[in-house]
């Protein structure tokens, strides 16, 4: 049985928010999630490419770094890596099964993305992680992967009108789910947000006493090269998107210094100086990002 062929009866139960399933999946599997220091990205988008700049970092600084984002390009197995490697088809379906099986008779059933969801972390503890950088799915506050009381670091990296039939009609109602992911005490680093959206998250870290950054975009200092906070990088890519993406990681790599993670400048160098094309699909590290 492939993996498709194993996520097949879990299609049907389509988008439900909400986290009660979650920790019920978690719960019977002695609760992965709670083994794995995480960073939480959230945003409407950038979200993949901050997850690959920090994953490729922590990776080149000797971390054994796992990363889940979604959606996939080619194979479910994109999702799910350790040390910037998919996961092995034939782990992941090992693993979807042993979630299925901690599901009970009589219980809701899960959507495809909780039990895959549940499947990563699983995999991440297993396998020791020293640390995992976790991409939100849809939204934030009831997004399957918004489990853990306290990430190292969360991140929210735009927002914008999207997926409102879900989330609620304004930039308001989706900020307050897209905030969801932030924790009481835990730190933040939030990207360009519109005003109305700003508001809102910024309330909501008053009211947890977050300790925020806000970095401004990166500045360009010569063809292939930017810069941010005196820090100087190669970043291949053009756009203030890029800009904003890798500002947003530095940000986080320079709060996980303050924590005690050893991040070298060399570790950031050479991440951004890989030529194009090395690295796979999804957001893999490289100057293949396309936001």
């Amino acid at each position: 049985m492939d993996i498709q062929e194993i996520l097949k009866p879990f299609q049907h139960f389509g988008v439900r928010l909400g986290l009660e399933r979650m920790h019920q999946l978690l719960a019977a599997k002695g609760n992965p999630h709670q083994q794995v220091p995480i960073i939480h990205v959230a945003g409407t988008n950038g979200k993949g490419s901050v997850c690959a700049y920090l994953s490729a970092v922590l990776t080149q600084a000797g971390y054994r770094v796992g990363r889940y984002t979604s959606p996939h390009l080619v194979d479910w197995t994109e999702r799910i890596c350790i040390k910037e490697q998919p996961i092995a088809s034939e782990k992941l379906q090992q693993l979807l099964l042993q979630v299925i099986d901690a599901i009970f008779l009589g219980e809701e059933s899960p959507t495809q993305f909780e039990v895959l969801t549940a499947a990563a972390w699983l995999y991440f503890a297993q396998e020791q992680c020293d640390i995992a950088v976790i991409e939100v799915g849809l939204g934030g506050r009831l997004d399957a992967t918004n489990v853990c009381d306290r990430p190292l670091v969360t991140i929210i990296t735009t927002i914008s009108r999207e997926h409102w039939q879900v989330l609620g009609p304004t930039l308001a109602d989706i900020a307050r789910e897209k905030a969801g992911i932030l924790k009481p005490g835990c730190p933040a680093v939030i990207g360009q947000l519109p005003p109305a959206a700003m508001a809102v998250v910024k309330q909501r870290i008053a009211a947890l006493d977050c300790p925020a950054i806000y970095p401004e975009l990166a500045v360009y200092l010569e063809p292939g090269w930017a810069a941010y906070q005196g820090r100087k990088y190669p970043l291949p890519l053009l756009g203030d998107m890029q800009l904003a993406n890798s500002a947003l990681a530095i940000a986080c790599l320079q709060i996980l210094g303050q924590q005690g993670w050893d991040i070298s400048a060399e570790a950031i160098s050479q991440e951004w100086q890989k030529p194009a094309g090395q690295g796979g699909s999804n957001g893999q590290p490289g100057a293949t990002i396309p936001y």
